[in-house]
Protein backbone atom coordinates (compact mmCIF):
# COMPACT_ATOMS: atom_id res chain seq x y z
CA UNK A 1 0.00 0.00 0.00
CA UNK A 2 1.14 3.60 -0.43
CA UNK A 3 0.76 5.53 3.11
CA UNK A 4 1.50 9.00 3.68
CA UNK A 5 2.36 9.98 7.41
CA UNK A 6 1.85 13.48 8.45
CA UNK A 7 3.63 14.66 11.30
CA UNK A 8 7.10 12.67 12.11
CA UNK A 9 7.82 13.35 15.80
CA UNK A 10 8.23 10.21 17.66
CA UNK A 11 4.76 8.20 17.28
CA UNK A 12 5.30 9.34 13.04
CA UNK A 13 8.26 8.05 12.99
CA UNK A 14 8.06 4.82 14.57
CA UNK A 15 4.59 4.32 12.45
CA UNK A 16 6.42 5.51 9.30
CA UNK A 17 9.69 2.83 10.38
CA UNK A 18 7.26 0.33 10.81
CA UNK A 19 5.30 0.57 7.94
CA UNK A 20 8.06 0.51 5.83
CA UNK A 21 9.59 -2.60 7.49
CA UNK A 22 6.19 -4.80 6.72
CA UNK A 23 6.36 -3.93 2.98
CA UNK A 24 4.91 -0.71 2.55
CA UNK A 25 5.41 2.58 0.48
CA UNK A 26 5.83 4.81 2.91
CA UNK A 27 5.93 9.27 2.30
CA UNK A 28 6.24 11.11 5.52
CA UNK A 29 5.99 14.70 5.93
CA UNK A 30 7.16 16.90 8.52
CA UNK A 31 7.52 21.15 8.47
CA UNK A 32 10.62 20.36 10.23
CA UNK A 33 13.54 19.77 7.95
CA UNK A 34 15.94 17.99 10.67
CA UNK A 35 12.98 15.33 11.28
CA UNK A 36 12.75 14.69 7.70
CA UNK A 37 16.85 14.27 7.19
CA UNK A 38 16.57 11.66 10.29
CA UNK A 39 14.12 9.46 8.05
CA UNK A 40 14.91 10.05 4.34
CA UNK A 41 17.07 7.27 3.86
CA UNK A 42 14.92 4.77 5.66
CA UNK A 43 11.36 5.40 3.86
CA UNK A 44 10.48 5.98 0.41
CA UNK A 45 9.95 9.67 0.36
CA UNK A 46 10.51 12.62 2.86
CA UNK A 47 8.54 15.99 2.14
CA UNK A 48 9.37 18.65 3.88
CA UNK A 49 6.28 21.24 3.99
CA UNK A 50 3.67 22.65 6.28
CA UNK A 51 0.88 20.95 6.00
CA UNK A 52 -1.31 23.81 6.90
CA UNK A 53 -0.86 25.63 3.60
CA UNK A 54 -3.04 24.28 1.14
CA UNK A 55 -1.02 25.01 -1.95
CA UNK A 56 1.85 23.37 -0.80
CA UNK A 57 -0.32 19.76 -1.21
CA UNK A 58 0.32 20.06 -5.00
CA UNK A 59 3.64 17.89 -4.26
CA UNK A 60 1.34 15.56 -2.28
CA UNK A 61 0.06 12.35 -4.18
CA UNK A 62 -3.22 12.29 -2.13
CA UNK A 63 -5.30 10.43 -5.06
CA UNK A 64 -2.89 7.68 -5.45
CA UNK A 65 -2.60 6.84 -1.23
CA UNK A 66 -4.58 4.31 -0.13
CA UNK A 67 -4.32 5.45 3.42
CA UNK A 68 -3.81 8.86 5.32
CA UNK A 69 -2.13 8.97 8.52
CA UNK A 70 -2.34 12.86 10.46
CA UNK A 71 -0.10 11.97 13.47
CA UNK A 72 0.66 15.63 14.09
CA UNK A 73 1.24 16.19 18.00
CA UNK A 74 2.84 19.26 18.52
CA UNK A 75 -0.22 21.32 17.71
CA UNK A 76 -3.53 20.63 17.47
CA UNK A 77 -4.44 23.26 15.76
CA UNK A 78 -1.80 22.21 12.69
CA UNK A 79 -3.66 18.73 12.94
CA UNK A 80 -6.98 19.62 12.52
CA UNK A 81 -6.19 21.93 9.76
CA UNK A 82 -4.17 19.41 8.09
CA UNK A 83 -7.18 16.73 8.72
CA UNK A 84 -9.73 19.47 7.52
CA UNK A 85 -7.36 19.87 3.85
CA UNK A 86 -7.27 16.04 3.55
CA UNK A 87 -10.80 15.87 3.77
CA UNK A 88 -11.66 18.70 1.46
CA UNK A 89 -9.08 17.55 -1.41
CA UNK A 90 -9.56 13.88 -1.92
CA UNK A 91 -11.68 10.72 -0.69
CA UNK A 92 -8.47 8.58 0.62
CA UNK A 93 -9.49 7.10 3.81
CA UNK A 94 -7.75 9.38 6.80
CA UNK A 95 -6.56 8.25 10.31
CA UNK A 96 -6.34 11.24 12.52
CA UNK A 97 -4.46 11.58 15.75
CA UNK A 98 -6.83 13.21 18.74
CA UNK A 99 -4.68 15.03 21.13
CA UNK A 100 -7.87 15.88 23.63
CA UNK A 101 -11.34 15.11 24.21
CA UNK A 102 -11.97 18.29 22.18
CA UNK A 103 -10.05 16.86 19.25
CA UNK A 104 -11.51 14.25 19.24
CA UNK A 105 -15.41 15.72 19.12
CA UNK A 106 -14.07 18.01 16.27
CA UNK A 107 -12.70 15.17 14.25
CA UNK A 108 -15.96 12.96 14.85
CA UNK A 109 -17.86 15.77 13.60
CA UNK A 110 -15.50 16.20 10.57
CA UNK A 111 -16.38 12.61 9.58
CA UNK A 112 -13.42 11.14 10.89
CA UNK A 113 -14.24 7.35 12.11
CA UNK A 114 -10.33 6.47 12.56
CA UNK A 115 -9.31 7.90 15.49
CA UNK A 116 -5.85 7.35 17.26
CA UNK A 117 -4.48 7.72 20.34
CA UNK A 118 -0.71 7.70 20.80
CA UNK A 119 -0.45 7.34 24.45
CA UNK A 120 -2.91 4.08 24.03
CA UNK A 121 -1.87 2.56 21.36
CA UNK A 122 1.84 1.46 19.73
CA UNK A 123 2.83 2.64 16.05
CA UNK A 124 3.64 -1.24 15.96
CA UNK A 125 -0.13 -1.90 17.01
CA UNK A 126 -1.65 0.51 14.14
CA UNK A 127 0.70 -0.57 11.78
CA UNK A 128 -1.10 -4.14 12.49
CA UNK A 129 -4.56 -2.70 11.60
CA UNK A 130 -3.36 -0.59 8.48
CA UNK A 131 -1.80 -3.57 6.82
CA UNK A 132 -5.41 -5.20 7.39
CA UNK A 133 -6.99 -2.73 4.44
CA UNK A 134 -10.57 -4.35 3.84
CA UNK A 135 -11.18 -4.70 7.80
CA UNK A 136 -13.00 -2.19 9.54
CA UNK A 137 -11.66 -2.60 13.30
CA UNK A 138 -9.44 -4.67 14.73
CA UNK A 139 -8.15 -6.06 18.24
CA UNK A 140 -4.91 -7.66 17.99
CA UNK A 141 -5.10 -10.85 20.28
CA UNK A 142 -1.28 -11.52 19.87
CA UNK A 143 0.90 -11.57 16.19
CA UNK A 144 -1.34 -14.27 15.00
CA UNK A 145 -4.47 -13.94 15.90
CA UNK A 146 -6.94 -10.97 15.53
CA UNK A 147 -10.74 -10.09 16.31
CA UNK A 148 -11.85 -8.00 13.11
CA UNK A 149 -14.91 -6.16 11.87
CA UNK A 150 -15.05 -7.20 8.25
CA UNK A 151 -17.83 -6.41 5.68
CA UNK A 152 -20.28 -9.18 4.97
CA UNK A 153 -19.59 -10.36 1.17
CA UNK A 154 -22.05 -9.74 -1.48
CA UNK A 155 -23.26 -13.25 -2.13
CA UNK A 156 -24.35 -13.34 1.92
CA UNK A 157 -26.66 -11.37 1.66
CA UNK A 158 -30.33 -13.06 2.23
CA UNK A 159 -28.80 -16.55 3.32
CA UNK A 160 -28.92 -17.61 6.43
CA UNK A 161 -26.06 -18.63 8.74
CA UNK A 162 -26.96 -22.72 8.18
CA UNK A 163 -26.66 -21.93 4.39
CA UNK A 164 -23.75 -20.63 4.21
CA UNK A 165 -20.30 -22.68 3.95
CA UNK A 166 -18.13 -19.65 3.42
CA UNK A 167 -17.15 -18.72 6.42
CA UNK A 168 -16.54 -22.24 7.54
CA UNK A 169 -14.39 -22.24 3.94
CA UNK A 170 -12.09 -19.10 5.59
CA UNK A 171 -11.51 -20.44 9.13
CA UNK A 172 -13.16 -17.75 10.78
CA UNK A 173 -14.92 -18.05 13.47
CA UNK A 174 -18.27 -15.62 13.67
CA UNK A 175 -18.59 -13.89 16.80
CA UNK A 176 -21.71 -11.68 16.43
CA UNK A 177 -22.90 -9.58 13.52
CA UNK A 178 -23.02 -5.38 14.16
CA UNK A 179 -26.14 -4.12 12.32
CA UNK A 180 -27.70 -0.30 11.65
CA UNK A 181 -30.58 0.32 13.57
CA UNK A 182 -32.94 3.73 13.32
CA UNK A 183 -33.44 5.45 16.67
CA UNK A 184 -34.92 8.41 17.71
CA UNK A 185 -34.11 10.48 20.21
CA UNK A 186 -35.99 12.30 22.83
CA UNK A 187 -36.68 14.94 20.28
CA UNK A 188 -37.90 12.98 17.82
CA UNK A 189 -35.16 13.30 15.69
CA UNK A 190 -34.09 9.67 13.53
CA UNK A 191 -30.52 8.48 13.12
CA UNK A 192 -29.36 5.41 12.64
CA UNK A 193 -26.60 3.37 15.43
CA UNK A 194 -24.74 0.28 15.01
CA UNK A 195 -25.77 -1.92 17.24
CA UNK A 196 -24.55 -5.70 17.71
CA UNK A 197 -27.76 -8.54 17.26
CA UNK A 198 -25.98 -10.42 20.19
CA UNK A 199 -25.17 -14.57 19.59
CA UNK A 200 -25.97 -15.73 16.00
CA UNK A 201 -28.12 -18.53 15.58
CA UNK A 202 -28.23 -20.74 12.52
CA UNK A 203 -31.37 -18.96 11.39
CA UNK A 204 -29.85 -15.47 11.35
CA UNK A 205 -29.71 -13.61 8.00
CA UNK A 206 -27.39 -11.71 6.36
CA UNK A 207 -28.63 -8.12 5.37
CA UNK A 208 -26.54 -5.82 3.11
CA UNK A 209 -24.99 -3.74 5.28
CA UNK A 210 -23.99 -6.36 7.92
CA UNK A 211 -20.47 -5.92 9.44
CA UNK A 212 -19.61 -9.10 10.84
CA UNK A 213 -16.98 -9.30 13.67
CA UNK A 214 -14.81 -12.45 13.32
CA UNK A 215 -11.83 -14.65 15.17
CA UNK A 216 -9.20 -15.88 13.18
CA UNK A 217 -5.56 -16.16 11.87
CA UNK A 218 -3.99 -13.38 10.53
CA UNK A 219 -3.30 -14.99 7.04
CA UNK A 220 -7.19 -16.31 7.24
CA UNK A 221 -9.12 -12.43 7.76
CA UNK A 222 -6.04 -11.21 4.97
CA UNK A 223 -7.61 -14.18 2.59
CA UNK A 224 -10.98 -13.05 3.20
CA UNK A 225 -10.37 -9.28 2.58
CA UNK A 226 -8.90 -10.25 -0.49
CA UNK A 227 -11.54 -12.24 -1.54
CA UNK A 228 -14.26 -9.28 -1.30
CA UNK A 229 -11.81 -6.82 -2.82
CA UNK A 230 -11.55 -9.00 -6.12
CA UNK A 231 -15.52 -9.08 -5.76
CA UNK A 232 -15.43 -5.52 -5.70
CA UNK A 233 -13.52 -4.70 -8.89
CA UNK A 234 -14.95 -7.14 -11.05
CA UNK A 235 -18.37 -6.05 -9.82
CA UNK A 236 -17.36 -2.19 -10.50
CA UNK A 237 -15.58 -3.22 -14.12
CA UNK A 238 -18.78 -5.19 -14.48
CA UNK A 239 -20.99 -2.00 -14.54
Amino acid sequence: MKIIVFGLGNFGMSLALSLTETGNEVIGIDKQMDKVNLVKDKISHAICMDSTNELAFDAVPLKDADKVVVAIGESEGAAIITTAIIKKLSDVKIISRALSPIHDTVLEAMGIHSIIHPEQESADRLTKQINFKSTLENYQLDDNYTISEVKARNEFFGKSLEELDSIDKYHLTLITIIRKKEKRNLIGKKSLVKESIGRPSPDTIIEEGDILVVYGNNKDIEKYCKGQEEYDITNKNSN
